[in-house]
């Protein structure tokens, strides 16, 4: 991590794991044609779930929210706070049954249909989307009065686009002349 400092750190709820285990298992189920697939899954999903959970990380800090997650191949993104566009919540039957969340990030210039980050599992998760949100707010607010304050005196937008227009004007006079 960089100088900046956590203001929070998401903890995950262990009911996730059971999520992971048995939704599967239920579509597996529904397909009947998967079925023998449950033999497989269930002793793989036993072994691996938890060391997934053990890997997901996800801190809050002043200027960005750090996401790392993978058993085996390892993400790791930094999310600028004011790059947010919105945190969604998804919540699943399924989902409801094991009273687990879904978080969603999705970011402004980010490519392609969907979030750039899913998290699944997140305790408390309505604090933690408010706390991600309230800190984005405050880094719009500090960036807004930095950008005001560095402004000219009295620099109207209108003069401003005058002043351009004027520049423009020259540059074509110059331009005809040379």
């Amino acid at each position: 991590m960089n100088k900046d400092s956590a203001i929070r750190t998401a903890t995950f709820n262990p009911r996730v794991c059971n999520y992971w285990l048995w939704s599967p298992v239920f579509v597996f189920c529904l397909t009947v044609v998967l079925i023998p697939a449950i033999l497989v899954w269930v002793p793989l999903a036993l072994i691996f779930v938890k060391r997934y959970l053990v890997r997901i990380s996800c801190v809050l800090t002043s200027r960005n929210l750090l996401v790392r997650k993978g058993l085996f191949v390892r993400v790791e993104k930094t999310i600028p706070l004011e790059k947010i566009t919105d945190l969604g919540l998804v919540q699943g039957p399924i989902m409801r049954y094991f009273g687990v969340h879904q978080l969603t990030i999705e970011t402004a210039g980010q490519s392609g249909q969907g979030a750039l980050v899913s998290l699944t599992g997140i305790e408390n998760v309505e604090a933690f989307r408010e706390a991600v949100l309230e800190q984005r707010d405050k880094r719009q607010e500090i960036e807004t009065a930095t950008e005001s304050a560095s402004e000219p005196a009295g620099a109207k937008p209108e003069a401003v686009l005058k002043d351009i227009h004027d520049t423009l004007l020259r540059i074509e006079e110059a331009l005809r002349k040379g």
